[in-house]
């Protein structure tokens, strides 16, 4: 029971029910969209899905006192990882629930690539700028690669993982790259203030 009291604040107090309302409101209407503008084989709608949902679930990446967060008698790493690591698997997990109850078959490879990675960004974003600039990250990339023209160089490969195919050794790469070590700067650092 006290567990279970403590998981209820600390969602809470991280904004989580708000954040998954509007995960659950936007990802379907995002993917609406996808649909009236012709169908789901491009990987750019699902991935602005993702990188949409993941900076959602940001805004409860930084606590409401950091002093108090900080002289808690409570270990704070496991907490921190499993929170980013659960708001990937929600922001997975919504899109491909949506994509599926519309009847397309999902790239589940990409999806499940692309959430670990830009949840990986968020989180590094807030370990690096705090939790209101989170977001400027995972955005930041997707846009850079949205204009970098494709080509077979490493580099350009590695800027464009979010878009590669899901079976590509650059984009997997790059994304658990990414997610292993967001996960860890916020896990040990905690939020920016």
């Amino acid at each position: 029971m006290r567990g279970a009291r403590w998981l209820l604040l600390y969602g809470r107090s991280r904004q989580l029910p708000a954040s998954l309302a509007v995960l659950l409101l936007g990802a379907p209407a995002v993917w609406a969209l996808v649909l009236l503008g012709g169908g789901s084989a491009d990987p750019r709608p699902a991935t602005l899905v993702l990188a949409a949902g993941a900076t959602v679930f940001s805004v409860g990446l930084g606590g409401q006192d950091r002093a108090l967060d900080r002289s808690a008698a409570i270990r704070w790493l496991p907490r921190r990882a499993a929170h980013v690591l659960l708001c990937g698997a929600l922001v997975g997990a919504v899109l491909l629930a949506v994509t599926v109850l519309s009847g397309e078959r999902p790239a589940t490879g990409l999806v499940v690539r692309n959430s670990a990675g830009l949840t990986g960004l968020v989180a590094l974003g807030a370990a690096c700028w705090g939790a209101r600039s989170a977001w400027l990250l995972p955005f930041g990339w997707l846009g850079l690669s949205l204009v970098v023209p494709p080509s077979g160089e490493v580099v350009t490969r590695v800027l464009t993982w979010m878009l590669l195919p899901p079976g590509s050794a650059a984009g997997t790469w790059t994304a658990v790259v990414l997610a292993v070590a967001g996960t860890a700067a916020y896990a040990v650092a905690g939020p920016r203030r």
